[in-house]
């Protein structure tokens, strides 16, 4: 009867620790936001500016790397407010010193020149720091 009892004991004890360690983790989630606008140069001029802005919805960042693809074939061509690279259709935007860190609600305005032939669709899907945003 005592082992079945410390066995209890030891296996509340060990429910009582997940339930200490599960809520930090939901804790640091994280959220953000995307707000992608262009303006093409004109019909058939195959170029436009594209106004980025990132707002942080979770915890605090001291840096932060955001992502997305193209849908059809654009080629950023010279960008500002973040250190940009593309490889194929992938782009990533990469905070600069001195708007690397975003408090929760804080936002940061990007953007970039590109080309495209065709359509110029906008990007569906972003990522900060690894975490959809909506």
């Amino acid at each position: 009867m005592r082992r079945l009892l410390v066995g209890a004991a030891a296996a509340a004890a060990v429910g009582a620790v997940t339930l200490i360690v599960l809520p930090n983790v939901a804790q640091a989630a994280s959220g953000c936001q995307v707000t992608y606008t262009t303006n093409d140069w004109g019909t058939g001029s195959g170029g436009f500016t594209a106004s980025v802005t990132v707002t942080n919805l979770g915890d605090a960042v001291s840096a932060w790397t955001l992502r997305f693809g193209f849908p059809n074939g654009q080629q950023i061509t010279q960008g500002w407010s973040a250190t940009w690279s593309q490889s194929g259709k992938n782009v990533t935007g990469t905070a600069l010193s001195w708007n690397a860190s975003l408090a929760p609600g804080a936002s940061t305005g990007i953007g970039f020149n590109a080309s495209y032939s065709g359509t110029n669709a906008a990007p569906t899907a972003f990522t900060l720091n690894g975490v959809a945003c909506g």
